[in-house]
């Protein structure tokens, strides 16, 4: 396309060029010799009338002899010319060409007659004057010729009048030689412009190849260099741009990348807009940020990136102002801290747009309240046992518990609280090793038979003694050898046991049941009551530290058993789960992997 337009471009102003310079000189031709074919047509009519004028001279009574000078006016017609004689004023004609032998056209004449200034005359330098007037046609003009004559004895002038073409036939022969010598020319010569110019067209079209690869970003092609003159230097400067532009473009894009590289390891959520609110960059932290909160109505597109419009006001509010603006997104779900920071012309000053940075505060504040509740629970477990112990040494102390057998009863009393306050701190420590992963154990294939028979032969007096219906249900039948600790398996389900009975009224009954699922190579042990329950606002924090369900009722215990239970699990690679009904009771349920060994470590 390149090709086909700058050649076609260039023929034409060759083309037209050789057409203008053949027109300029067709006109200059035409004019020069219409000046030429004027002053040759006046030169020969005056050569005629000196032979007259010598003649006159020579026979001074020519025209007094009228013989002579009838034979005079009746010939003369056939030279092209009219003859008058004027008197001496030069207004009456004496004498003329016969009517029927006149050249001139009666409108030619009365020109003549009307447009004669004797004034305007020009001598030739041998007794003939001569004036050349305009005829009615443009292709024409009138040249009148004087010289004294002595007609009759009298002093007069003798006249002609005669048309002179400025178009004759050797002029139109002469342009219709000087156009088609022209035209041939102009033929001729394109065939040599044509490949003169083809020849310069493809270096150019080569250069805008490389120009055009040079826009896709491809810094790897380069220009013909060898072209002689302009060409070949375009070539070397199109070289040199493509090598400084690809160094600078690789720069550019390594440091782009290391940006976004950067850019894209922060876990905060980051948007960029410009000062229209449109967002032109963001990292990938943004795209699941806001996983947590509630997507209605995202009308926009803008709105399905940050779906609150209260975060895209305070964006607006930071552009139109220049302040930042910082909010907090927080319900039961979610929370989220927003941070909206303008962005400044490094030149002008001007408010260009702004910077978003988005965090998710959510566990954040789940960790504070935790550890607000955390902090409350411990001193709550602490300050009972305490006080307890506290009013039981006052007493003694001071002396007034008199009776022996009262002072047993409060050292016995003293000696439970104590036990019950080695035994909450243990608890503590066990689980708070067990969430940093320092409290370490091995664990290895064993027999899960065995194991709940031995549960199954500890609690099954002490259910007795609670009036509670104790049983053992394996709806697989023997189970296989499993992956795991047996000590702290069996941690476990004591947990899970005190647990259930703690919440089982007399003539209520507590079952394990076991199964096994060969699809997913699992074992699962419940530990299932027929209690007052869980209420379903609180099952879902039944494994929190310190959590009591039905706080009213005074139950014992410290409120991690079921937090001890899940973080022992969970160090084994394994998961519990709760069911409950209110006052219809609960299901406790974790798994156990299958070993790939059978054999069993003792």
């Amino acid at each position: 396309m390149f090709q086909g337009s700058l050649l076609k471009r260039t023929m034409t102003l060759v083309l037209g060029a050789l057409i203008s310079s053949a027109i300029l000189a067709t006109v200059a031709f035409v004019f020069a010799g219409r000046n030429a074919t004027i002053n040759l047509e006046v030169s020969n009519a005056i050569s005629q009338d000196q032979v007259y004028n010598e003649l006159i001279l020579e026979n001074p009574d020519f025209f007094n002899n009228e013989e002579f000078c009838s034979f005079f006016f009746s010939t003369t017609f056939a030279s092209g010319h009219d003859y008058y004689i004027f008197n001496n004023d030069m207004k009456t004609v004496v004498r003329s060409t016969p009517y029927d032998n006149l050249n001139l056209s009666e409108d030619e004449t009365e020109i003549v007659f009307k447009s004669l200034d004797w004034d305007h005359f020009t001598s030739n330098g041998k007794g003939i004057d001569y004036e050349i007037l305009h005829s009615p046609s443009p292709s024409k003009q009138i040249l009148v010729i004087k010289q004294s004559i002595n007609y009759h004895n009298q002093d007069c002038y003798l006249l002609s009048y005669s048309v002179i073409n400025s178009n004759n036939e050797m002029i139109s022969e002469y342009i219709n030689i000087l156009i088609l010598s022209t035209l041939f020319a102009a033929f001729v010569m394109m065939i040599p412009s044509y490949v003169l110019v083809r020849h310069m067209v493809l270096p150019l079209q080569q250069i805008n190849e490389v120009a055009m690869e040079y826009g896709k970003g491809n810094f790897n092609i380069r220009a013909r260099e060898n072209n002689i003159g302009e060409i070949g230097e375009l070539g070397a400067s199109f070289n040199f741009l493509a090598d400084r532009l690809s160094k600078s473009i690789n720069e550019l894009t390594t440091e782009k990348n290391q940006l976004q590289g950067i850019f894209d390891v922060i876990s905060d959520g980051i948007v960029v807009v410009d000062a229209d609110i449109t967002p032109v960059t963001t990292n990938k932290a943004i795209n699941t940020l806001f996983n947590r909160a509630e997507k209605n109505n995202l009308f926009t597109e803008r709105l399905q990136l940050i779906p609150f419009e209260e975060v895209w006001s305070d964006f607006e509010s930071a552009v139109a102002t220049g302040e930042k603006r910082i909010r907090t997104l927080e319900t039961r779900d979610y929370a989220y801290q927003s941070t909206i920071i303008p962005k400044f012309d490094a030149d002008t000053n001007n408010i260009i747009g702004a910077t978003g940075f988005f965090r998710d505060i959510f566990e954040e504040q789940k960790n504070e309240h935790f550890r607000q509740d955390y902090v409350a629970n411990i001193s709550h477990e602490l300050r009972t046992p305490l006080q307890t112990l506290r009013g039981l040494i006052e007493p003694l102390q001071d002396g007034m518990v008199k009776n022996a057998e009262d002072r047993q009863r409060y050292y016995g009393i003293i000696l439970n609280e104590t036990m019950r306050l080695s035994r909450l701190i243990d608890d503590m420590l066990e689980l708070s090793k067990l969430q940093s992963r320092t409290l370490a154990f091995k664990t290895y294939p064993f027999d899960l038979n065995k194991l709940i028979e031995n549960v199954e032969i500890r609690f099954q007096p002490i259910m007795e003694d609670a009036g509670i219906e104790f049983a053992i249900q394996n709806n697989y039948g023997r189970l296989p050898t499993v992956m795991g600790n047996p000590d702290r398996v069996e941690q476990v389900l004591v947990i899970l046991l005190d647990n259930a009975k703690k919440y089982t009224p007399a003539g209520k009954s507590i079952t394990i049941t076991t199964d096994y699922i060969e699809t997913e190579k699992k074992v699962y042990i419940s530990v299932v009551d027929t209690g007052q329950g869980i209420h379903e606002y609180d099952i879902n924090h039944v494994f929190d530290r310190f959590f009591k369900a039905d706080r009213a009722r005074g139950k014992k215990g410290s409120g991690l058993g079921l937090s001890i239970a899940r973080e022992l699990l969970t160090y084994m690679g394994e998961n519990i789960t709760v069911t409950s009904k209110y006052e219809e009771g609960s299901t406790f349920t974790f798994t156990l992997t299958k070993a790939e060994a059978q054999d069993v470590w003792e």
